[in-house]
């Protein structure tokens, strides 16, 4: 099987592009052209962007989607869009901007309009938050800090490994950008959750995760509701924030891969210019 859109993988906060490597494998076996270009300022590995943490820094949510607008205009079609955490904001309002055939948006941060806000996930980002400075900045997890945030729900061991593996400096401002987001009525967190002209949208969660537990993301479906554009969303009760690169990363790709097959048709008539394809939000 071939496709004709191509799947951009986008990585959040923390995660080096890298760390989406197996599903690019799994995506290319199934027929899709898969690839995950990194945020502007990203190193090509985990190792610079550790030794050089400021060119990360100081990038915000509009500088991403400028980013990933002029990759998307280079591939000449709409592609499919997967996002992690801030990447999955990313793709919202790419997909809401009509420039992505589809997008599945895995526990992704919150978008304008949204107003749960969970004490884990001011524990979470508590790193950034704790210095008004950090705006401007780039800043570390300790692996401890990364347990709590991504690997609550594995093995220590494993949440270790994968810091080791996948970890990296992350810019503060995203995160300041989308916590003043429901008093700034210009806020880069919005997201045009009314386009009935988008393609399918699939918003998964993880049942444990404290960065964006679930009530954020079952908010975040209900800002969709005056759009019949496709909108879904899935759980996987038992994962958190590590969902996209830990052992059972593979059920969430394969899940993944499942919805655009069923959704193919309408990916493929969103791809098409000025076409819709609608159906009802479901809750």
């Amino acid at each position: 099987m071939t496709t004709q859109q191509p799947v951009l993988f986008i990585h959040g906060l923390w995660l080096h592009a890298t760390s989406w490597n197996s599903w690019i494998e799994r995506f290319r076996a199934a027929g899709y052209t898969a690839s995950a270009p990194g945020w502007p300022g990203d190193p090509d590995t985990v190792a610079e962007a550790r030794a050089n943490p400021e060119a990360i820094a100081n990038h915000g949510i509009d500088d991403v989607v400028t980013h990933f607008a002029k990759i998307i205009e280079g591939l000449g079609t709409k592609p499919i869009l997967v996002g992690h955490s801030f990447g999955g904001m990313i793709a919202q309002k790419l997909l809401g901007l009509d420039l992505a055939a589809a997008a599945v948006a895995i526990d992704a941060a919150q978008i304008k309009g949204v107003l749960p806000l969970p004490l884990s996930a001011l524990r979470a980002t508590l790193p950034v938050f704790k210095n008004p400075a950090n705006r401007h900045r780039s800043v570390s997890l300790t692996p401890e800090q990364f347990r709590y945030a991504f690997g609550n729900a594995i093995p220590a061991e494993e949440s270790d490994e994968l810091f080791e593996r996948w970890a990296i400096p992350a810019p503060g401002k995203p995160l300041f950008e989308a916590a003043a987001a429901n008093f700034d009525p210009h806020s880069p967190a919005k997201v045009d959750t009314a386009n009935e002209m988008r393609g399918p949208l699939l918003l998964m969660m993880g049942g444990k995760d404290h960065t964006v537990p679930e009530a954020v993301t079952k908010a975040t479906l209900k800002q969709y509701r005056h759009s019949n554009a496709i909108t879904e969303i899935l759980e996987f009760p038992d994962r958190a924030h590590s969902l996209t690169i830990d052992h059972g990363w593979g059920d969430v790709a394969d899940a993944t891969l499942d919805w655009l097959a069923k959704h193919a048709d309408a990916i493929a008539k969103a791809a098409e210019p000025g076409t819709a394809a609608g159906q009802p939000v479901e809750a």
